[in-house]
């Protein structure tokens, strides 16, 4: 059997996860793996070469060229390891209701108001360049796919589940940062934008499980919505009044 620890590390990246995605159902060439994603191909070799390793792709050679397919039965054999005693329940024991699932998730609201109208605010989330422009990094939003890489190196992904203009944006996103002190793992959250008499008011409803995410999540945030407020009347003209912001060399604690 595979190293179950190799196949639950691949798996770990959002960035990998979307690669396997990409690759579930077809076969693609390494290039063409790259064009789907804001990262260098020497970044995407790194990760293709993760998912080989741990069994998840396999890859085959043609000429110059390396196409990459994922190996389904990988997660079969995962599914089959992690089932624990799920498997030796009695048929007898299981009822109608084990085909539901009911829990309550905690969420952090983070808001602010700002002085642009409703459509225009909504515009700021799902335009790449005025995003890029209030955040102070680039962003490129691509198919419902948005992606960004913050100063300090954290490497933010993410989907658009429903885009509903000018008001609600329903997303789920990952992050990827070895100092991040949070397992990254794929996020919920819902952005609401309302109008108000001197602008509009932003909402961020983010889902979590802990304290421990939760303070992470009001901090992230709140970074992200104070440039935006700070930001988004002149990014909306065409201007940036948030610096771009220059890479920083990450830091890591010692043991």
């Amino acid at each position: 059997m595979r190293d179950i620890d190799k196949v639950l590390a691949a798996l770990r990246s959002p960035i990998r996860r979307e690669i396997l995605g990409l690759v579930w159902a077809r076969e693609l060439a390494a290039g063409e793996i790259a064009t789907a994603f804001a990262l260098t191909k020497p970044t995407i070799s790194q990760h293709l070469s993760v998912l080989r390793e741990a069994g998840l792709v396999r890859m085959t050679a043609e000429g110059t060229f390396r196409r990459y397919a994922a190996n389904q039965d990988a997660l079969d054999g995962l599914h089959a390891a992690l089932e624990g005693a799920r498997k030796w329940t009695p048929a007898d024991e299981i009822t109608e209701g084990a085909a539901t699932q009911a829990r309550t998730t905690p969420a952090v609201v983070v808001a602010v108001d700002v002085d642009t109208d409703q459509e225009t605010t909504f515009r700021a989330f799902t335009d790449p360049e005025t995003y890029s422009r209030w955040l102070g990094v680039p962003v490129t939003i691509k198919d419902g796919r948005f992606a960004a890489t913050m100063e300090w190196g954290t490497e933010v992904r993410g989907i658009y589940d429903a885009v509903c203009p000018p008001q609600l944006l329903a997303m789920r996103w990952d992050f990827e940062d070895d100092n991040v002190p949070v397992p990254g793992r794929e996020l919920i959250g819902y952005l609401r934008v309302e109008s108000t008499p001197d602008g509009s008011h932003v909402e961020v409803h983010q889902l979590v499980r802990d304290a421990v995410e939760a303070d992470f999540m009001e901090a992230a945030w709140g970074l992200v919505l104070g440039r935006f407020k700070q930001g988004v009347s002149a990014a909306s003209k065409g201007v940036s009044s948030t610096p771009r912001r220059r890479r920083r060399p990450k830091y890591r604690s010692s043991a």
